[in-house]
């Protein structure tokens, strides 16, 4: 049995110290591949250097909507050079809009559309951070495809999004990965919209060091390997094996980001 995570953060300080064991035991768990996901450019050397150290590493490279204020034209260039310089990128971001934690709707609106062009001149998938601006992120996404005359590539990461709004990112073709939040107790709305994802559409992921899941949500550092509670929880839900769950989520992440295992 295979697993794909599909979006973690190995720079953080939190794997500084034994980076090596937690790549053991994501191994151990059967995760044959993992995409690191970006906060800001100041990660970049960081990122791009264990993509270089783990084979089964690939990453992507954007600028987190919670930090838009850094965004210059540089900001634009340094996206697009490494993308184009380095066969390890395989997505922009992670962008999108988080209306939850800042107010600054304007920059951040500004900052998205600059990414999805990067994306969409490189033909590179996005990856999209979406909290309570749902309606939001489907307004953009819609006029870009009016706009353009097709629609972006991508993913809704760590979903937590009611059936409803999972049903609009379907529809503009985007794949919905859920990540350690589908274990908790009272995610009623998470579990209610795991259970209607489209098989073609559904990943995988942990979000790691944060969300760590149920059995392990009391341990103060979520990862990769822990992707497997992730997937049990999904098949759980969906009535299906995990072995099923592996298999999908595995192909349709290969799909998305243009994995060959």
């Amino acid at each position: 049995m295979q697993l794909i995570d599909t979006h973690v953060h190995l720079n953080f300080d939190a794997f500084q110290t034994d980076l090596e064991a937690v790549r053991s035991r994501w191994q151990q768990a059967g995760v044959v591949h993992l995409v690191h996901s970006c906060v800001e450019p100041s990660e970049f050397g960081s990122i791009q250097a264990l993509a270089h150290r783990f084979p089964e590493l690939s990453f992507a490279v954007g600028l987190h909507p919670l930090d838009a204020a850094q965004w210059t034209d540089k900001t634009a260039e340094e996206i697009k050079f490494l993308a184009c310089s380095d066969s390890k990128v395989v997505a922009i971001g992670e962008t999108g809009l988080d209306f939850y934690k800042a107010k600054d709707y304007e920059q951040q609106l500004r900052v998205f559309e600059s990414q999805l062009e990067i994306a969409s001149e490189l033909n590179l998938p996005v990856i999209i951070h979406c909290r309570d601006a749902a309606s939001e992120v489907r307004r953009v996404l819609q006029k870009w495809k009016e706009l353009k005359g097709e629609s972006v590539r991508g993913v809704m990461h760590c979903w937590g999004g009611t059936p409803t709004e999972t049903e609009w990112f379907q529809e503009l073709g985007f794949y919905i990965s859920f990540s350690g939040t589908v274990t908790f107790k009272n995610a009623k709305q998470i579990q209610e919209s795991v259970a209607m994802v489209r098989s073609d559409r559904l990943l995988v992921e942990t979000d790691c060091p944060f969300l760590a899941p149920v059995p392990k949500r009391g341990e103060r550092r979520n990862e990769p390997a822990y992707v497997h509670y992730v997937a049990e929880q999904v098949a759980r839900l969906r009535g299906e094996t995990l072995e099923v769950i592996a298999s999908l989520t595995t192909q349709n992440a290969c799909k998305l980001f243009g994995l060959a295992l």
